[in-house]
């Protein structure tokens, strides 16, 4: 058999490197000692000591935790645990440009699941002013007019405005991270398709239907979108 050949089509079986095991350690010792966001590292020559490895490995696998926001270095502190900012990891490589189809169309298929589940957030915390300013919203598109750009940009005020009367701040961050994809999607459209139920619709629930008329009533506003999944 030839040997080189066969090297060619499998590839070595390759290990972890020291900073992918010393990362590994850190993120058990962050676990373990049930560490919260203040709390003070060991220092760099006290790791490196610990594990038996260089300064130079344990500075390398502490910047990986340092660029997942997990660590952070303070003045006069060293190094100190920190609260990581997951939707910030999203909002530097969440853009159509980037992802392929099937991933734009997952992430798209996602938006519709979390837009159906608004319902209990909304009659929760809704007031008269938000539903006040989302008729506003509603009211400016009218049915079978309106430039195609102008749609885009209505449909995202109206259910952006939904997201922000939630009071749930991660929820409308990820709404935001959602609306390039949201935009190009929906651009791809080449005769813009209404729901069987308006935004005037919903808003017309949310005065005064119940959250599950609302979620029945959101599930048909977006069921063109369903539709076209299968």
């Amino acid at each position: 058999m030839n040997t080189s050949k066969l090297g060619k089509d499998l590839e070595r079986i390759t290990h972890k490197t020291m900073a992918d095991i010393v990362e590994i350690r850190l993120r058990e010792y962050l676990k373990n000692k049930a560490l919260k966001p203040g709390d003070p590292l060991p220092k760099e020559t006290e790791i490196a000591e610990s594990l038996g490895v260089s300064r130079n490995v344990v500075r390398e696998a502490l910047s990986r935790l340092r660029m997942l926001g997990m660590i952070e270095s303070r003045k006069k502190r060293g190094m100190v645990v920190s609260s990581p900012d997951i939707m910030g990891s999203f909002e530097r490589v969440l853009d159509p440009t980037f992802i392929d189809e099937t991933t734009l169309q997952e992430i798209f298929e996602l938006r519709l699941v979390l837009e159906i589940g608004l319902a209990d957030l909304l009659f929760l915390r809704k007031t008269d002013a938000d539903i006040e300013q989302l008729e506003k919203i509603a009211k400016k598109q009218k049915p079978g007019t309106g430039q195609h750009a102008f749609r885009i940009k209505n449909e995202i005020d109206f259910h952006g405005k939904l997201y922000q009367m939630t009071g749930n701040h991660t929820l409308r961050r990820f709404q935001d991270m959602l609306l390039p994809v949201f935009g190009y999607l929906v651009s791809l459209e080449k005769v813009p398709i209404i729901g069987k139920v308006s935004h005037l619709d919903l808003v017309n629930i949310l005065k005064n239907g119940t959250k599950e008329e609302f979620r029945q009533g959101m599930l048909l506003h977006l069921e063109h979108h369903f539709n076209k999944l299968r």
